[in-house]
């Protein structure tokens, strides 16, 4: 699944866990690093450390990305993505920096050492429409998926769902294809119950 060869315009499913099955994000807090992180992190000249310069939003927003986002997810123990890859190796610099900035910050605070995460991400080419509305509706709903409150978790739903919140991802490669915000809900809703009673599909999503 790591074989992959990375293609400018082309969207992919990336996604990776804690070592062990660990937990990597303790506190409301971590998780809001995290998100600053897939800000300051996507661009060709990222501005360095979060803590040395501070979060200077509209700076980083002004340089070329690397990635677009479509959908995240943040859980307790894992995180989801769907991507397109907008520059030459533009995943691949982007989940470097992420991994390791992140591993950094969580490794000092919590006086930890060696991997955070559970090996090298994941990834996995969305190559059908009908994957990619799915894979939106997996991700953007995981943590209702999982069963998990508000503090544990994060995901680009309510970016879907409220019009009026500042867009962070490009959902509109999404939405575009239904009437209504209200539709796609529906359909965002049908879609998990069937990847949980749907093992090829839930297969299919995970890449495995």
């Amino acid at each position: 699944m790591r074989n992959l060869e990375f293609i400018i315009g082309e969207y992919y499913h990336i996604f990776n866990r804690g070592n062990n099955k660990r937990e990597i994000f303790l506190e409301k807090y971590d998780l809001d690093r995290f998100f600053i992180s897939m800000l300051e992190f996507n661009s060709e000249d990222p501005i360095g450390s979060i803590y040395e310069h501070g979060f200077e939003k509209e700076k980083i927003e002004s340089k070329p990305k690397l990635v677009e986002f479509v959908c995240y997810c943040l859980n307790p123990n894992h995180y989801h993505f769907a991507l397109k890859q907008l520059v030459e190796n533009g995943i691949a610099k982007f989940m470097h920096r992420l991994g390791t900035g992140y591993t950094k910050y969580f490794n000092k605070k919590y006086e930890n050492t060696g991997s955070l995460f559970q090996g090298t991400y994941k990834a996995k080419h969305v190559d059908t429409n009908e994957y990619f509305l799915h894979l939106s509706a997996y991700i953007n709903l995981n943590p209702e998926a999982h069963q998990l409150g508000s503090l544990a978790s994060k995901s680009s739903w309510e970016e879907y769902i409220n019009p009026n919140l500042e867009n962070f991802c490009n959902k509109e490669v999404i939405l575009s294809q239904f009437k209504s915000v209200s539709e796609y809900k529906k359909f965002a809703h049908e879609s998990l119950k069937t990847i949980k009673t749907n093992k090829e599909l839930r297969k299919e999503l995970l890449g495995s």
